[in-house]
């Protein structure tokens, strides 16, 4: 949980050092995103597509895997 945590901290303070490199640089998302041939919209209509393919199939999944992992996790012999 600590280097879950840890390395959650990093991203940020790594993304937040990058930011404030980019906009003295006075560059911004929509910019980068404008130079690469995109609009945010088309971004967050890919997400959202995304995000509406892969929900449906995450609960799916997870009818099969949890009931497997609690058999598996019930009966593993007990730990010393």
């Amino acid at each position: 949980m600590f280097k879950a945590i840890s390395t959650l901290v990093k991203i940020g303070i790594a993304s937040l050092v990058v930011g404030a490199i980019l906009t003295r640089l006075d560059l911004s998302a929509d910019q980068i995103l404008l130079e690469l041939g995109f609009t945010p919209d088309t971004v967050m209509s890919w997400l959202e597509r995304g995000i509406q393919w892969a929900l449906p199939n995450i609960v799916l999944g997870s009818m099969v895997i949890i009931p497997v992992w609690l058999v598996v996790y019930l009966f593993r012999p007990p730990r010393a």
